[in-house]
């Protein structure tokens, strides 16, 4: 397996594999959103390539200066349990330490609970906070 930089040209490829893993995308996840993204901090999501070429795994992370931010962490459902999800936080965090950043947050969707373990075992621990959202452009 060999983990690199996304680019726009697997777009299709990661949202598939996004909705194979059960993650619910959202109009941010649009093209027009993610090239926005790219050109923030593009070196942040990161996407993992399996022997044969394919995609099996995806990471977007994301620095605001002042914290990092982990979004739509997914691994191939075939393939889960091999360690991919570890190895793409891992080069997370390196990226992320690289930019001067020195804490890492996350979310989870209540439908998706069962990666609390997961990220547990990484060393994240869980934070109560009230998260309020606003979409502030229409569709």
């Amino acid at each position: 397996m060999r983990i690199h930089s996304f680019t726009m040209e697997l777009y299709e490829e990661v949202t598939a594999l996004w909705r194979r893993a059960g993650l619910n995308l959202s109009r941010s996840d649009t093209p027009e959103g993610i090239r926005r993204k790219l050109e923030r901090d593009g070196e942040l999501f990161l996407v993992a390539r399996a022997d044969d070429g394919s995609i099996v795994g995806a990471v977007m992370g994301s620095y605001d200066g002042r914290r990092g931010w982990v979004n739509h962490l997914a691994v191939d459902p075939d393939c889960q349990g091999q360690n991919l999800g570890t190895q793409l936080m891992q080069e997370l965090e390196q990226r992320l330490a690289a930019v001067g950043c020195d804490k890492v947050n996350l979310l989870i969707e209540p439908e998706n609970g069962a990666v609390q373990s997961f990220y547990r075992k990484l060393g994240f621990s869980r934070d109560e906070l009230i998260f309020m959202e606003k979409w502030i452009k229409p569709t």
